[in-house]
């Protein structure tokens, strides 16, 4: 499909809910885990503005987290982002 990263941890319940709406879709997606890697956790942050994960691009466009995935799912946009 798309090319899709999302910034994660371990034991991130919203991390899981986020990764589990992609797989569902079928979309292959690169996971970058932040998880003792400080240096990782800044670029991250300094890209998205944000020290929270998951952090999830699509393409160039930086989604946000968990919660505004599953709000672009609920407003049916999300299926043509991953297309495009």
């Amino acid at each position: 499909m798309s090319n899709v990263v999302v910034y994660s941890s371990d034991y991130c319940p919203y991390c899981s809910r986020a990764k589990y709406l992609l797989e569902n879709k079928g979309v292959t997606f690169e996971e970058i885990k932040v998880d003792g890697k400080p240096q990782v956790r800044a670029a991250m942050a300094q890209k998205a503005g944000r020290t929270s994960v998951p952090q999830i691009w699509i393409g160039s466009t930086h989604v946000g987290g968990c919660d505004d995935l599953f709000a672009l799912e609920r407003a049916g946009k999300l299926d043509a982002m991953l297309k495009a």
